[in-house]
């Protein structure tokens, strides 16, 4: 059986457990489970593990006393069920953050909490596309005082760190730096999360920009419209491929490197629809 380290879904631990109580107890079922955790059901593992049902919070202490976790296991498995199952970010960053550093004491892959970091981060996706520019230097102390707003040099330093480990950049011995394509590693499980800051943060920033920066230096553009439901996928579309212009549009032009741009296009309800 796997360490609980190595998993980033208690549904998915709780499959492998099952498969390995079965091997050393062919007798074993979903009904015994059942059984010791005084549910009626006999499927309630099952449908935990297909996702059809999720562990409540009387549920928890039963479950736990059965998988016989430790305490410090114990804590990692209700991290897992809060990336998954609560509907507050907040805790569920806060969890993931405890994950991360769990795995990395206990050997686990580290490139997974790093992927995490680096899109819950906005200055880290800043950092990696000013390394492009070619006055740019891995000095923590010129890297702050760059972006805007400004960071701390701890958090400029966490961010070097982040696109070494995910192989996004290489320091050179002149303190410059080669980019790369890196590569990422974010389990299903917090995705979700990691984007949902990332757009958190950008979103924050944005709406400082309003004020911080004059017009000739920023632009935002609205529409208030009224539409079908039915018009929302060709509106995504449309965006996208804006999207995918605009980077074409900034590719083709990045000979004269000199500025870091946050592009946002953004469309959102202001109003519940007819049948709600």
């Amino acid at each position: 059986m796997e360490s609980i380290y190595r998993y980033l879904s208690y549904r998915r631990f709780l499959e492998d457990w099952f498969e390995e109580k079965k091997k050393q107890n062919p007798r074993f079922s979903h009904r015994a489970f059942s059984k010791r955790c005084q549910q009626k059901s006999p499927s309630f593992l099952k449908d935990i593990i297909s996702g059809r049902r999720n562990i409540t919070a009387q549920q928890e202490d039963a479950v736990i006393r059965i998988l016989g976790l430790s305490a410090e296991e114990k804590h990692y498995f209700l991290d897992l069920l809060t990336i998954e199952q609560s509907k507050d970010p907040t805790q569920q960053d806060r969890a993931f953050e405890r994950i991360a550093a769990a795995r990395r004491y206990h050997g686990s892959r580290k490139l997974e909490g790093e992927s995490y970091r680096y899109l819950s981060r906005w200055y880290c996706p800043a950092i990696r596309e000013l390394a492009n520019r070619d006055d740019f230097r891995a000095d923590p102390d010129w890297i702050k005082n760059q972006l805007r707003p400004k960071i701390t040099k701890t958090q400029a330093e966490e961010a070097l760190q982040i696109l070494k480990d995910l192989g996004m950049i290489r320091i050179l011995k002149d303190n410059t730096v080669e980019t790369m394509e890196g590569s990422f590693a974010t389990a299903k499980q917090v995705e979700g999360l990691a984007v949902h800051n990332y757009h958190q943060e950008m979103l924050s920033l944005a709406k400082e920009g309003v004020s911080r920066f004059s017009p000739e230096l920023r632009h935002f553009l609205a529409l208030t419209v009224g539409i079908p439901r039915s018009l929302l996928p060709e509106l995504k579309k449309e965006l996208n491929d804006m999207a995918t212009r605009l980077f074409d549009l900034c590719e083709e032009n990045n000979n004269d490197f000199e500025q870091v741009l946050q592009v946002q296009l953004h469309f959102f309800p202001l109003s519940n629809t007819k049948d709600t």
